[in-house]
C-alpha cells in the first residue's frame, strides 16, 4: 500500500502565492479594499486615492476636519485594518 499526502486547497494556494511572490501584493489589495468596509460609508464618501508604499497606507481625505480626526486615530485604524485582513500588512497611515 502507499500513502497519500493530503493537503487542504487553501494551504496549497497559499504556498503557490508565496513561491510566486504574489502573497504580499494580494494582502495589500485586500487591505486597500477593506478601507471602505472598516471605515464605513460616511468616511468612504470623503476618501480619494489609496495606495501602499513602504508599509504605509497613503489615503487622501477631501474633508479637512475629517482628515484631522483620522490623523489622531492612526494607530487604531492601522490595528483595525490589519485585524480585518488577518495579517500585518501596514505599519502606519499617512492621511493627506
Amino acid at each position: 500500500m502507499f500513502r497519500r499526502k493530503v493537503q487542504q486547497i487553501d494551504d496549497i494556494l497559499n504556498q503557490i502565492l508565496r513561491e510566486q511572490g504574489l502573497e504580499t501584493p494580494l494582502m495589500q489589495k485586500r487591505l486597500i479594499d477593506a478601507w471602505d468596509v472598516v471605515m464605513g460609508p460616511t468616511i468612504s464618501r470623503y476618501t480619494g486615492e489609496k495606495f501602499i508604499k513602504n508599509q504605509t497606507l497613503q489615503v487622501k481625505i477631501t474633508n479637512p476636519a475629517l482628515r484631522q480626526d483620522l490623523s489622531m486615530m492612526r494607530t487604531q485604524i492601522v490595528k483595525r485594518l490589519n485585524d480585518y485582513v488577518g495579517a500585518f500588512v501596514i505599519a502606519d497611515i499617512r492621511i493627506y
